[in-house]
């Protein structure tokens, strides 16, 4: 995958293709049809943003956060929750990724504000409509580890769970050709080694590190079937009352968000191929250029 080279991160990354934006969903949203695939689309290629969806009289409203996670993400969400309760709420992922180390910072944000996490697009309304929530969106790389946050999830059947294999980002898009130093090898297993305390700290299973450290780069991001959901304890319910409770559950309309493909960053639309973005430290004690980050 392709290196954010736009948004200069620094360090090791896990850059996807699609993007995973972050809702806090609430009692009386509606899981509804997909919104237009290219602003969404758009927003996916930008840094995560965080805002508050109003839902009310009978409802609690939720947080849309839309984007790619980068180092800055885990002080914009502190400065976002500042002042607002959102102890118990409940996030609804759609984002491609984005730094690893970064990822894990603000998922140990969410645990500790007791949020639940789901995945979905938050639709806005207009007067006297309630907002929506459309279940078919995407949820790659960093994103699964920010879902795996949540203290109860759910996955709708519209969703694309998808996961890959860390790289560094500056060497993604020829990783068979480039060359790697030990440094660069010792980096990438501690990042593994920080990612995996962080999935077993977060009460997920083994197998999400297997199935995700075993497609390379060159490969498309593989998609976690149901059974799989369930295998690595992403999914933790079957009901989205449990995330969602009083919500009125509509289908999903046929029309596909960006279906079964992604732009790639700063590109044209192509087949889904998605990483994550994982941070690591740039390392210390040489004047080598700082090294990109893993990739899935």
């Amino acid at each position: 995958m392709k290196l954010l080279k736009s948004l200069n991160l620094r360090g090791w990354l896990l850059v996807g293709t699609a993007a995973c934006g972050v809702v806090l969903a609430s009692a009386a949203a509606t899981f509804g049809s997909s919104a237009s695939a290219g602003a969404t689309l758009e927003e996916r290629k930008l840094p995560m943003k965080f805002g508050w969806v109003a839902c009310e009289p009978n409802c609690r409203g939720w947080v849309s956060a839309v984007g790619i996670i980068t180092a800055d993400t885990p002080k914009d969400f502190d400065d976002f929750a500042r002042g607002r309760q959102l102890g118990g709420a409940t996030v609804v992922l759609d984002s491609s990724g984005g730094s690893v180390n970064d990822a894990i910072t603000l998922g140990r944000r969410f645990r500790n504000l007791g949020l639940l996490t789901t995945v979905g697009i938050t639709q806005k309304s207009g007067p006297g409509v309630r907002p929506a929530v459309a279940s078919e969106a995407y949820c790659e790389s960093m994103c699964v580890f920010l879902l795996l946050a949540g203290k109860k999830r759910y996955v709708p059947d519209a969703a694309h769970v998808r996961v890959h294999q860390i790289w560094m980002g500056d060497r993604a898009d020829d990783a068979k050709a480039a060359s790697y130093s030990a440094q660069d090898l010792m980096i990438v297993e501690r990042d593994i080694g920080r990612l995996a305390k962080y999935t077993f700290d977060m009460g997920g299973a083994g197998d999400l590190l297997s199935l995700a450290l075993n497609v390379p780069p060159w490969e498309d991001l593989h998609e976690l079937d149901t059974a799989e959901l369930k295998l690595t304890n992403l999914v933790t319910t079957n009901l989205v009352t449990d995330v969602l409770p009083h919500v009125d559950v509509t289908t999903p309309a046929i029309a596909e968000l960006a279906p079964k493909t992604q732009a790639r960053f700063g590109g044209e639309p192509q087949p889904a191929k998605s990483t994550q973005t994982a941070e690591a430290m740039v390392p210390t004690g040489g004047v080598a250029a700082p090294a990109a980050a893993p990739q899935k």
